[in-house]
């Protein structure tokens, strides 16, 4: 691949392309276990950078696998068939805070948190917050639509997303959307972008939609004895007209894990965890909704339930959340981090089956999430080393996938499809539905640079 290297270098300088194999190595994973090295790894400043960059994989018909802080737990941003790996982490400029429009525009590789911060110094709120918020990017959020506590009232990241510049596989730039709130002019390209993983385009820019920041957040922390209480308790909350900020659930492995991990005085004898958060404009509304959501949890088999008095005891709840996945490695040292959605109505079945599959395989299976839109995510615990366990760590997941579509559910909320859920793709949406991606795909990509292997199965 010296000639590859080459032109690249030729194309968008050599201080932007990187080919030793200490670097090759550094972009050959991401979030999960799996990895494979690129040939050459470019890192683009500006639109024009990747325009050139794109012109020389096209000619030379290379892969081109888009990346930004590589925190996907799908696989998607492992450059498994070589070629370029294209990393968007230095166009990380917040271009435009439009205050009066509320509205942002960003490069892709703004990560989430710092977005958040700075225009909640203007007293507006970007809602959007995977637990990888610190690390992941705005351009990854988009591409998998990515989720997060909050998506229970205020919805996942493509909700947010009014407008794009993406580059397509022959180096065209097409810019969609715009700041009107209704644009309904042609079909909608915004939202066929967001989602498809950069198989379809690579995402360089994006206006989002910004909202009031709340002025008074509440939460609480619900521990139950019974995971099925803690479940039912889900749907109680929200048929009561309550619709929290957030609505999370913890079963008891996780718990366990974090206070190992982090000593931050969680129980160790409860089967589940539920925190709730409400917010908005309204003080008195949004306390109101926290002690009703509180009493509820009582009501339906809570042992003990914490309101946070301050920010800092708040902090410490949140902490225990966005600390689980990392504390699981004290548990193995693998772990498979699915994402299943199925009805509001089926998660007390969905965590009885896999709490079942776990103890037919002999392998923990962790399960925490956002059960307030049904978003669990089953975390498969296990030695990668071992081939016993691998095998049987695929066989859960072919279960796992079924239970969520059994239950009238899907395969992903928010961590995107990558290469992890490709073996069941038809099977969860049918083959006319794969057909006519394909088409799109073929469309867009003709010589299938963009991301290959990902989203879509092979013919």
């Amino acid at each position: 691949m010296k000639d590859l290297v080459a032109e690249l270098r030729e194309a968008i300088g050599a201080e932007k392309v990187l080919s030793s194999p200490v670097d090759l190595i550094a972009y050959s994973f991401d979030g999960t276990f799996e990895q494979h090295a690129p040939d050459a790894v470019v890192l683009p400043e500006t639109d024009e950078d990747i325009v050139a960059v794109v012109k020389v994989a096209s000619r030379l018909e290379v892969p081109i696998v888009p990346r930004g802080m590589s925190s996907g737990l799908a696989g998607g941003a492992i450059p498994f068939s070589g070629g370029i790996v294209l990393s968007l982490t230095r166009m990380n400029r917040i271009l435009e805070i439009d205050g009066e429009n509320m509205i942002v525009t960003v490069q892709a590789g703004v990560v989430t948190a710092d977005l958040q911060a700075e225009v909640e110094k203007l007293g507006l709120f970007y809602p959007p917050d995977p637990s990888s918020n610190k690390q992941s990017t705005i351009g990854g959020n988009i591409a998998c639509n990515a989720g997060g506590p909050r998506c229970l009232k205020y919805g996942v990241t493509g909700d947010y997303v009014m407008g794009l510049t993406v580059v397509l596989s022959d180096g065209q730039v097409l810019v969609t959307g715009g700041k009107t709130i209704k644009n309904v002019v042609g079909y909608d390209l915004t939202s066929l972008f967001v989602g498809s993983e950069g198989t379809l385009g690579i995402i360089t820019q994006a206006l989002l939609r910004l909202v009031a920041k709340p002025k008074c957040v509440r939460t609480a922390l619900a521990e139950f004895p019974s995971l099925d209480d803690a479940s039912r308790t889900v749907n109680v909350i929200l048929s009561a007209g309550i619709v929290p900020a957030t609505l999370e659930l913890m079963d008891e492995t996780a718990t366990v894990c974090i206070e190992e991990a982090m000593h931050l005085g969680l129980p160790l004898d409860v089967e589940a965890m539920l925190i709730v958060e409400t917010d908005g404009s309204d003080e008195e509304g949004v306390v109101r909704e926290i002690e009703a959501a509180a009493r509820i949890c009582r009501e339906n088999g809570a042992r003990e339930v914490k309101v946070a008095r301050d920010e800092a005891e708040r902090t410490t709840l949140w902490k225990a959340r966005r600390s689980v996945s990392p504390s699981l490695a004290r548990k193995a040292p693998n772990k498979l981090g699915e994402d299943i959605t199925v009805p509001r109505s089926a998660i007390p079945e969905a965590i009885r089956r896999i709490k079942a599959i776990s103890a037919k395989y002999g392998l923990p299976i962790v399960i925490f999430g956002h059960a307030g839109d049904g978003n669990l995510h089953p975390n498969v615990l296990f030695d990668r080393r071992d081939s016993e366990q691998w095998e049987k760590v695929q066989r859960i997941v072919g279960e796992v996938f079924q239970v969520a579509l059994d239950l009238g559910g899907t395969l992903s909320g928010e961590h995107g499809v990558g290469t992890f859920k490709l073996p069941y793709i038809e099977q969860a949406l049918g083959p006319t539905s794969v057909d006519v991606q394909r088409c799109v795909k073929q469309a867009l990509d003709p010589h299938s640079i963009l991301n290959p292997g990902k989203v879509l199965p092979a013919i």
